[in-house]
């Protein structure tokens, strides 16, 4: 299906602490946290960005907050339309990435029908299962 509506979609910086030999290790991954529609066009979009850049609460500080509480933040806007905002509170610390973007597509998962007589089930239980070959190409 083909659609056109405009998102805001924020993303944070998932944090995970793990020692290894006596070594701690800070793992950082991005993660898309949110993903909100917006009802008009992309100036709606791009002033709902700049609201989430700077009134968002990523769930790694809010985990630890107490009502009335806000973290430092320092929120940048990159020449792309990206927002960047750095927030601290007490001893802890962490990033966000707010931008605008437009659904263009979206799909439908699909789903092989399942086996039907017991001699079906039996052959997909002991078969050894391969990848499908739905490698994707670029058309020439």
């Amino acid at each position: 299906m083909t659609t056109a509506q405009w998102y805001v979609l924020i993303e944070e910086d998932t944090r995970t602490t793990r020692s290894a030999d006596g070594v701690v290790l800070k793992l950082h991954r991005w993660t898309l946290s949110a993903s909100h529609p917006v009802a008009g066009p992309e100036d709606q979009a791009l002033a709902v960005a700049e609201d989430a850049a700077l009134t968002y609460m990523p769930s790694f500080l809010a985990n630890y907050a107490t009502p009335g509480e806000g973290p430092a933040r320092r929120a940048f806007l990159t020449p792309d339309g990206t927002w960047l905002v750095h927030l601290k509170q007490r001893h802890r610390e962490c990033h966000i990435r707010v931008s605008t973007a437009r659904l263009v597509h979206t799909q439908e998962e699909t789903q092989a029908p399942p086996p039907e007589t017991i001699k079906q089930k039996l052959r997909h239980a002991l078969e050894r299962h391969t990848p499908s070959d739905t490698r994707w190409i670029p058309k020439t």
